[in-house]
């Protein structure tokens, strides 16, 4: 039984090709997503996982693309300014 589990997993596919699940590719907003959510809940394997999908440069754009929407969408909601908005989430004093 143990030596039928050991080989079982280097035994090669034998479907054809188009019938092989595909390696899923992500973009770069759901890398951004992945890696802003596992930063906020301190998770290092996702930050890791995410960090994965994409190029640091796609990443970082895509992050960048994230924050500048989430400030959006609070100084709608708060009826403020981005620009206090972002200086309250970094704990800055107001101008």
């Amino acid at each position: 039984m143990f030596s039928r589990l050991a080989t079982a997993g280097s035994e090669k596919d034998s479907r054809p090709e188009k019938q092989r699940p595909e390696k899923r590719t992500h973009n770069l907003f759901e890398a951004a997503a992945a890696y802003v959510s596992a930063c906020a809940e301190d998770d290092q394997d996702g930050i890791d996982e995410a960090a994965t999908w994409v190029s640091p440069e796609a990443l970082s754009f895509g992050v960048n693309e994230l924050a500048c929407r989430a400030v959006i969408a609070l100084a709608r909601e708060r009826d403020e300014s981005p620009g206090a908005v972002a200086r309250t989430l970094l704990g800055l004093p107001a101008v």
